[in-house]
């Protein structure tokens, strides 16, 4: 039955029915701002470190954030990015309160922007850490890593941003840099993409050889096994240990206690509650929990950047013996400044 209006009498029944619906609104909007806080409260923002695309990443850790949520009574959201500098930029934009991250992204947080290690990845496989690859076709010209130094400026290169340790720093530092060369002038040209994009153009031809990882290569066979089988590995780098998580400083308590809580606890139960925990963190690569660490975790990182640095001023072109010697010298500082910096206070 329709609303019914009189015009004879316009403050009677419609007068009546306009003051119930001002109640209902003002009520309503009372409730919504005052008698559940949790309705309003900001979320906490959690950033996924992309492996493989974004849009995959995220749905790897979906179910992990919704026992996070549910846990903790408290909305949670995803700041998932196609690149590591669009986290590194999201992070110190502090749109970010608890990421995982890992090499220059992490050393960055902490001594940067205000965030802290509270734990580290822990391998399903038991291992402390990843390796990082150099790939091929397995058909190709390239049949080992002297074959790929032996020719420079033929080759075509893909490999990650600057700031990822396995798909830059780590090749850059124990493969080219000791021999006095630099991957952006020792090939014929080089793509920037991440690893699964990478390994896809190795195997179409669009590229000759790229970097990658263990945990990458893994995804990249269970997506695309037939293309997989068409890749050989010509060199692993050595053990470069896990990502972390790190939580922004200013995040408010209790909050952020529960938060860090939950992260380490996660999967650490026994019974069907843990078997469940377990089974959502393996949809990420190769992750079975989190270990309680500290920023020192880093160091590791941080040496590896270090000796890349020393090794390129090393073989570099220089005015004189003591430009570059002045250069060692300001490398060997910063790198000590660094490692003061990251010791928890």
């Amino acid at each position: 039955m329709g609303l019914m209006v009189s015009w004879q009498r316009p403050w009677g029944g419609f007068g009546r029915w306009v003051l119930a619906l001002v109640c209902c609104l003002s009520m309503g909007g009372t409730r919504a701002a005052g008698t559940n806080p949790e309705a309003v409260a900001a979320p906490i923002r959690f950033g996924i470190l992309p492996i493989g695309s974004a849009a995959e990443s995220r749905e790897q850790w979906r179910p992990l954030l919704a026992d996070l949520e549910k846990r903790l009574g408290h909305p949670v959201t995803t700041v998932s990015v196609s690149s590591y500098a669009g986290l590194s930029g999201a992070i110190g934009d502090q749109r970010v309160d608890i990421a995982f991250l890992s090499g220059k992204l992490a050393i960055d947080a902490v001594l940067k922007q205000r965030m802290s290690v509270i734990a580290q990845f822990v391998r399903s496989d038991g291992a402390k850490g990843n390796v990082g690859y150099l790939i091929v076709r397995a058909d190709g010209p390239i049949h080992d890593l002297q074959g790929l130094l032996a020719h420079p400026g033929r080759w075509r290169y893909a490999r990650g941003e600057p700031l990822s340790v396995t798909g830059y720093v780590a090749p850059e530092a124990e493969v080219f840099a000791p021999r006095g060369l630099n991957s952006d002038t020792f090939f014929a040209s080089v793509h920037v993409g991440n690893h699964q994009n990478n390994a896809l153009a190795v195997v179409n031809g669009e590229v000759d050889v790229a970097s990658s990882n263990n945990p990458d290569l893994d995804l990249f066979r269970r997506n695309f096994p037939q293309e997989a089988a068409q890749l050989k590995v010509i060199w692993r780098s050595s053990l470069i240990p896990s990502g972390v998580l790190v939580v922004r400083d200013e995040m408010d308590e209790p909050l952020r206690s529960q938060l860090i809580g939950f992260m380490r606890g996660y999967g650490q139960s026994s019974g069907a509650s843990g078997e469940r925990e377990r089974a959502n963190l393996a949809r990420v690569p190769d992750l079975a929990g989190f270990a309680p660490a500290d920023s020192l975790v880093l160091q590791p990182f941080i040496d590896m950047e270090y000796t890349l640095l020393r090794q390129q001023v090393q073989h570099g072109r220089w005015v004189s013996e003591a430009a570059q010697a002045a250069r060692l010298r300001q490398v060997e500082a910063d790198h000590q400044k660094t490692l003061r910096l990251l010791r928890p206070h």
